[in-house]
């Protein structure tokens, strides 16, 4: 008789490969319906003034994931605003963001997210010449939490919360990172939480907002007054925008929605009753434009990553030519960094190439 005990063993996690297999049936359903259905109609007039004096600013592809499909931002000549045109459609975020943050792209993006603890402190130190101890933070767009988890180093007392439209928010508070996860809607979960909150920050949210204004109204009703609200946003007026063109990785298409100009955001947060007490620059800089760059058209010379939305794995040829091109590109992708890290960055601001903007604003 065996009296071992009996112990579970969970079957083992499926490979990449086996992932990618099983998920391709499902792609080929969907592309089979056709691209038209992930794009709402064309608009003629901005989103944000209203203007009809639209110009087209870019024309792209899906550089990241290498999803089907054209995606096209427009420029208001009024006002500055850029803003994808046509916009996906609730049908179209649900297909390119598939497997961007979660299922296939979950590991990698969570171990990217993980490795940034000094930018996420630097964020939350932002906020320290304004407020030394807020009581309470809900942090939007949190992602998995990691952000509120170094921000707690900075603000040991403060209780943070995390809201996200995935299921990286209860992610993060079965981790710990925060002490309440929200899943869904900022703007529908706002009249809930109205008043709750001491401090909002958005970092890196509202450029995938379907509509930034209702989500800077819903942070209007949700921080208490005096409280403060923190953003942080690609800046599409950066010299590198014109410079790198589609390989500028803050366009992100077709994820990234709303490009909003510094002026535009403060006019709208004035309007709203806020305060914008702090404007910055040089810090949420992220030194990555010409290495991102040199990646992003490497990958697109020879992608030879297996997709489950591409129709076939790719062959054992295109395996190679990439191995060859990412080989040779490595002198440029080291002389990127190094131009990125040791010369771009002390005098991105001055030269207007920074990349991003945070503004910290005080509710009225």
């Amino acid at each position: 008789m065996n009296n071992e005990p009996e112990t579970d063993h969970a079957p083992p996690s499926p490979s990449r490969a086996e992932q990618v297999d099983a998920l391709r049936p499902v792609y080929r359903a969907d592309l089979a319906e056709g691209l038209s259905r992930f794009f709402e109609p064309r608009r003629d007039a901005c989103p944000w003034c209203d203007s009809p004096r639209l110009t087209t600013r870019l024309r792209t592809t899906d550089l990241i994931q290498h999803k089907p499909g054209r995606f096209v931002l427009d420029r208001c000549e009024d006002c500055r605003h850029v803003f994808q045109n046509p916009r996906l459609s609730e049908a179209g975020l649900e297909f390119y963001y598939r497997d961007f943050y979660d299922g296939l792209g979950e590991k990698q993006r969570g171990d990217t997210f993980a490795r940034r603890t000094r930018m996420y402190v630097r964020r939350a130190e932002s906020l320290l010449p304004f407020a030394s101890a807020p009581e309470n933070w809900l942090d939007v767009g949190t992602g998995h939490g990691h952000f509120c988890a170094a921000a707690r180093t900075v603000f040991p007392h403060t209780i943070f919360d995390g809201l996200d439209f995935t299921d990286g928010a209860e992610l993060a508070e079965r981790a710990c990172r925060v002490e309440r996860g929200y899943r869904g809607s900022f703007p529908d979960l706002a009249p809930e939480l109205s008043g709750r909150y001491e401090v909002v920050s958005m970092f890196h949210y509202l450029e995938h907002s379907t509509a930034p204004d209702r989500e800077l109204r819903a942070a209007h009703r949700v921080i208490r007054p005096g409280g403060h609200l923190l953003i942080e946003v690609p800046d599409p007026e950066s010299g590198y925008a014109r410079l790198l063109g589609r390989w500028w990785l803050p366009w992100l298409q077709p994820q990234h929605l709303h490009l909003v100009p510094v002026e535009n955001l403060r006019r709208r947060l004035r309007n709203l009753g806020f305060t914008v007490v702090a404007e910055q620059h040089a810090d949420p800089h992220d030194p990555v434009d010409l290495l991102a760059a040199v990646w992003l058209a490497l990958d697109a010379v020879a992608p030879g990553e297996d997709l489950p939305w591409r129709p076939a794995p790719p062959t054992a040829l295109r395996r190679a030519l990439r191995a060859i091109t990412q080989t040779a590109g490595i002198p440029a992708l080291l002389l990127a960094a190094l131009l990125d890290r040791c010369v771009v960055k002390p005098v991105a601001r001055p030269l207007g190439l920074s990349n991003a903007y945070r503004l910290v604003a005080r509710r009225e």
